[in-house]
């Protein structure tokens, strides 16, 4: 199946990668060996989910190559000073037992600690190798001005909650204009897009479920990738089964209705 993808500062991210949160144990392991073998080649996990080694051990095992894997990670905001950056970093690339990661981002912003001087650091494992592009997440507009304005290398993505009922209009606009991928995270709003008729009746023209059709509606808005996560076979296979229909602008329209609209120039920059 054709995978689409994020064209961000010379680098093609896979739009639709595989969330980890709450995975633990051998389940995390099994499921991202499932998500691999069908398809998947964007894997997400951080410091946080305490999951690096069996995210790892799927990667090790699978059959797909680990140049065609785009893997990222994060770190926590207590370890977003300098030198516990480059800890923190190097711990997790033992723990995944990768020599390097495609992405890594802060994963909160931290009232204590200088943007630049977490940014420093990231930059530092990029010159090292160990770090190939760097980002942030859960960073309002002001702050991801400010990491982009302080670091050496572009800020790749920003990664955010972002589904149907939580759209974040004015920051879209920014990443769009500043060559910035916003990285969807909760896409299905915890599972809360199957209760809504809107979305079950666009899903229904195509035979496909709400989910998949917020799924669509994230993946043609420029600039904007979903990292879902799934815990089941059936609900990992649904949500990779996004890439053989195309809402109308008429549908992606609505379904920005449900939050209340779309500010007329963001309008025009994703053509609807």
């Amino acid at each position: 199946m054709r995978m689409e993808h994020v064209s961000v500062h010379g680098e093609e991210i896979p739009a639709l990668g595989f969330g980890t949160y709450r995975l633990r144990g051998r389940n995390c392991t099994e499921t991202v060996e499932r998500a691999l073998r069908h398809g998947y080649r964007h894997i997400d996990t951080a410091e946080y989910y305490d999951n690096h080694a069996e995210v790892g051990e799927a990667i090790a095992s699978s059959d797909v190559d680990r140049e065609e894997i785009f893997l990222t990670t994060k770190v926590w905001r207590s370890n977003l000073k300098h030198d516990d950056v480059l800890r923190s970093a190097n711990s997790s690339l033992t723990q995944l037992g990768v020599e390097y990661v495609d992405l890594l981002l802060i994963h909160w912003p931290s009232p204590n600690v200088p943007i630049s001087e977490t940014v420093a650091a990231m930059n530092q494992l990029q010159a090292e190798g160990t770090v190939r592009h760097i980002g942030v997440s859960n960073f309002s507009i002001d702050q991801l001005r400010e990491a982009m304005s302080v670091s050496d290398t572009p800020i790749v993505t920003n990664q955010v909650k972002y589904h149907p009922f939580n759209t974040q209009p004015e920051l879209l606009e920014f990443c769009i204009e500043n060559d910035v991928m916003l990285t969807a995270y909760s896409p299905l709003a915890q599972g809360s897009v199957a209760d809504t008729d809107a979305l079950r009746e666009i899903g229904d023209r195509y035979g496909k479920s709400a989910a998949q059709a917020t799924l669509r509606w994230l993946l043609q808005q420029k600039q904007v990738s979903a990292i879902p996560k799934a815990s089941t076979r059936e609900h990992l296979i649904e949500n990779f089964d996004v890439f053989d229909f195309e809402l109308t602008d008429e549908e992606m329209a609505e379904i920005f209705e449900l939050r209340g609209g779309l500010l007329p120039r963001l309008r025009s920059k994703l053509g609807l």
